[in-house]
C-alpha cells in the first residue's frame, strides 16, 4: 500500500478533520504527513540496514590462531560471537532509538514550519481576498494591483482586475443610460403637457369630457416627471456626483420637511407627535440629496398611513464629533411582514395596494433614500412595528457644529 499517494494523504487528512478547515491549516497537515511518513520510511532503511549489518559480524571468521582442540575452538567462537553481537547492538540500538526520538522532535517542528511556509504561500491570496472585500459597486475603479512573478497567483490576481474593469464599464454605462434617457423623455413631456394647454386655450367651448381627459393627462405627466427625476436622481447619487457638499442639521432638514407638508398632513387627518429634535446632530454631505432624504421618508409616512393615524420624527446624536446621527420616523398603519418590508428598499417594490392607493408613489422613494445613504456612508434600517406602521431609521456620520473653512454653510449658503 503507497502511504505517500495523494488520495492516501488525502484520506488521512479527511479522518483527522482537516479538510473542512482552512487552506493554511490543510496544508500544515500535508506538510506534516509528508515529513513524518518521509521520516518512518528512513528510520526503517535504517534499522533494517543496521539488523544486516550486525547478523554480518555474527558470521565473521576468526581471523586468530586456531585453538588446539575443537572444543577451545567451538568456545573461543561463541565468546567472539557474543561479543560482538554487545559490540554492534548496542550502537544500533542506541541509533535507532536517537534516531526515533530526533523524528519526534522534528515533527514538532515540522508543524510549525508547515505553518509558516503555508501562511508565505498563501499571503498574496489573503490580501486579494481583503482588496476584493473592500471593493464595492461605488468603488470598482480599485484594481488588486499584485505584484510579483508571474505564477498562477499573479495570473488570477490579473484575471480578477479585468473582471473588475468590465464590470466597472456595465455598470457606468447604465447609469449613464438611464441619466440620458431621463433627460432626452423631458422634452417630450414638456411638448406633450404644452400641446394640452393649447388645446385648452382655443376660443370657444371646450367640451367637458375634454377637460376631464387633459387632467387626467396632465396628472399622468406630472407622475412621469416624478419618475424621470427620481431617475436622475438615483443615476447622480450612483456617480458620486456630490457639487453641493455643505455642514448640515439633520433637525433641521426633518423639520422642514414636516412644515412644507402640514397641509397634505391635515387632509390626511393624522397627528404629528411630539418631536424628538437634537441640536448637534450635524452630517456633512450633498444638501439637495439629503434634503430629498428627509422629504422622502416623511412622505412615504403620510402616503402610506392610515386614516387618522400618526406620524413621529426623532432626531438624535450619538457618541462625540466621530459618532453618529440617525433620523427616525414612525408611522401608524396595518401590521407590516418584515420579510417584505426588508425589500422596499429595492426600486419599484411595494407592499401591496394598501400601500399604493394614493397613486402618488413611483416605488422609488425609499430605494433613493437608500442609495443617497449608502453614498454618505450611512445606513437605512426598515422595521415594522408590532402594533401596526413603519419605522424608518437612517443613520449617518456624525460631524461637530463648526463649519469647515472653504464650505458653504447649509443654513446661509455663504463661505466660512
Amino acid at each position: 500500500m503507497k502511504w505517500g499517494s495523494p488520495r492516501r494523504l488525502a484520506g488521512l487528512t479527511a479522518r483527522l478533520g482537516l479538510r473542512r478547515g482552512t487552506a493554511r491549516t490543510r496544508f500544515t497537515a500535508w506538510y506534516v504527513t509528508l515529513f513524518l511518513l518521509s521520516g518512518t520510511a528512513l528510520l526503517a532503511i535504517a534499522a533494517v540496514v543496521a539488523s544486516g549489518g550486525s547478523r554480518s559480524s555474527q558470521t565473521a571468521p576468526d581471523g586468530g590462531t586456531r585453538p588446539a582442540t575443537a572444543a577451545q575452538a567451538q568456545g573461543r567462537i561463541d565468546d567472539l560471537e557474543q561479543q560482538l553481537a554487545q559490540a554492534h547492538g548496542t550502537p544500533s540500538q542506541q541509533i535507532l532509538i536517537g534516531s526515533a526520538i530526533a523524528l519526534g522532535v522534528m515533527t514538532v517542528i515540522s508543524v510549525g514550519l508547515g505553518w509558516f511556509v503555508a501562511g508565505r504561500v498563501l499571503r498574496p491570496l489573503r490580501v486579494m481576498t481583503a482588496a476584493t472585500r473592500r471593493i464595492t459597486a461605488d468603488s470598482l475603479h480599485e484594481r488588486l494591483a499584485i505584484g510579483g512573478p508571474g505564477d498562477e497567483v499573479k495570473d488570477l490576481a490579473d484575471t480578477i482586475d479585468d473582471l473588475l474593469g468590465r464590470l466597472e464599464g456595465s455598470f457606468d454605462a447604465q447609469r449613464l443610460f438611464v441619466a440620458n434617457a431621463s433627460h432626452e423623455l423631458r422634452t417630450p413631456l414638456t411638448t406633450m403637457r404644452a400641446s394640452l394647454d393649447v388645446a385648452l386655450a382655443k376660443p370657444g367651448p371646450v367640451p367637458e369630457t375634454t377637460v376631464t381627459l387633459a387632467a387626467r393627462m396632465r396628472a399622468e405627466l406630472d407622475q412621469v416627471e416624478r419618475l424621470l427625476e427620481s431617475f436622475l436622481v438615483l443615476a447622480r447619487t450612483q456617480h458620486g456626483e456630490f457639487t453641493d457638499r455643505a455642514r448640515l442639521g439633520l433637525g433641521q432638514l426633518a423639520l422642514t420637511a414636516l412644515t412644507g407638508r402640514a397641509k397634505d398632513i391635515e387632509a390626511q387627518g393624522l397627528t404629528v407627535r411630539e418631536n424628538r429634535i437634537d441640536g448637534s446632530a450635524w452630517v456633512w454631505g450633498s444638501q439637495t440629496l439629503l434634503r430629498r432624504v428627509a422629504d422622502n421618508v416623511v412622505d412615504n409616512a403620510i402616503a402610506h398611513n392610515a386614516p387618522g393615524g400618526w406620524i413621529s420624527v426623532a432626531v438624535r446624536a450619538e457618541g462625540d464629533d466621530a459618532g453618529a446621527v440617525s433620523l427616525v420616523v414612525e408611522s401608524s398603519g396595518p401590521v407590516l411582514d418584515q420579510q417584505r418590508v426588508a425589500d422596499l428598499a429595492q426600486p419599484f417594490r411595494r407592499l401591496g395596494a394598501d400601500r399604493t392607493g394614493t397613486g402618488r408613489g413611483s416605488g422609488l422613494g425609499l430605494s433613493i433614500v437608500a442609495a443617497i445613504t449608502q453614498a454618505h456612508h450611512g445606513t437605512l434600517d426598515l422595521r415594522a412595528r408590532p402594533d401596526g406602521g413603519l419605522r424608518v431609521t437612517i443613520t449617518l456620520p456624525r460631524t461637530d457644529g463648526r463649519a469647515t473653512a472653504g464650505a458653504p454653510d447649509a443654513e446661509t449658503g455663504v463661505v466660512c
